[in-house]
């Protein structure tokens, strides 16, 4: 386990409030950024429910093995994440990623999740929507992970 890190709880707490909301959406687009599945499965319950795209994942071992296979494919992948919405223990995000293939081929990623917590603020669902746009090298906009002061909003194309 990382240090100072603890996969029994994991603050904020719900309620959220719009801060503790985009707490929890920076929080894990920083931990997604660092590509280590070992670190990104600590954010959720030991019987989290997932459905990424058409894949439907039960437990923390299995979004592990997802995770793995996901940044094998998903090369120099680098993420963004925008609050939605929020109440109670859900928050709703939109997100962009860019990644390319192993042939070189560039993608970005658009997607929106729906989030559900527990009151010790582990993620026990996740629900995401993905669709993939192939794009020039030149045309990204995603160099790197969000820079300190960096505002929310992500543009639609």
């Amino acid at each position: 386990m990382i240090p100072g890190m603890s996969a029994v709880e994991r603050p904020p707490f719900p309620p959220f409030t719009e801060e503790d909301a985009w707490k929890k959406v920076l929080a894990a687009e920083a931990a997604w950024n660092t590509r280590d599945p070992d670190r990104v499965v600590l954010a959720y319950t030991e019987d989290t429910q997932w459905r990424n795209r058409d894949e439907f994942l039960s437990g923390r071992d299995e979004v592990h093995a997802f995770l793995v296979r996901k940044w094998e494919k998903e090369l120099d992948y680098v993420l963004r994440k925008d609050l939605w919405t929020f109440a109670g223990n859900r928050i709703a995000v939109r997100f962009q990623y860019e990644w390319h293939d192993a042939s070189g081929c560039w993608w970005r990623s658009y997607g929106n999740e729906n989030w559900e917590f527990e009151d010790n603020g582990l993620m026990r669902r996740r629900e995401a929507s993905i669709n993939d746009v192939s794009i020039e090298a030149g045309d990204r906009r995603i160099d790197g992970p969000r820079a300190e002061g960096d505002g929310a909003g992500i543009p639609l194309r």
